[in-house]
């Protein structure tokens, strides 16, 4: 989807996205671009349709980052994932790091691509092993 502020010579930020594992990470990040109109409306039903379908019913929006299969199956990030956006001043890759301990490599991977990160921790469950391995 082009972006009316799409211009690679704006300065260029990474951020990454790293946490517990199912804390939120890829539904924020496609909630994020959702909206802030980077994706549109169709591809996050097209998304919900798919996860109802295999049993990931509320998946749509981690499913804009998670297109393997198997992280698609197993309802959790394996592999990095970066998608690029615009924004008035800036040119941004959001970079979704797996937060499964059996996948740290990977996540360390996404971290040392990024200028900033967003460290998620959910409410609902507090801080975890891998909250606290990320975090350090």
């Amino acid at each position: 989807m082009g972006s009316q502020w799409e211009d690679k010579n704006k300065p260029h930020l990474n951020i990454v996205f790293i946490g517990h594992v199912d804390h939120g990470k890829s539904t924020t990040v496609g909630r994020l671009l959702l909206d802030s109109g980077h994706i549109e409306g169709h591809v996050i039903e097209k998304n919900e349709k798919l996860a109802a379908e295999s049993g990931k019913a509320g998946f749509g929006l981690a499913y804009v980052m998670d297109g393997l299969k198997e992280e698609r199956e197993r309802g959790i990030t394996i592999d990095v994932a970066h998608k690029e956006f615009y924004t008035p001043n800036y040119y941004w890759t959001v970079i979704d790091a797996p937060g499964h301990r059996d996948f740290v490599k990977n996540m360390i991977t996404g971290c040392s691509q990024a200028d900033a990160a967003v460290l998620l921790c959910a409410a609902n469950d507090g801080v975890n092993a891998q909250t606290k391995e990320h975090a350090f």
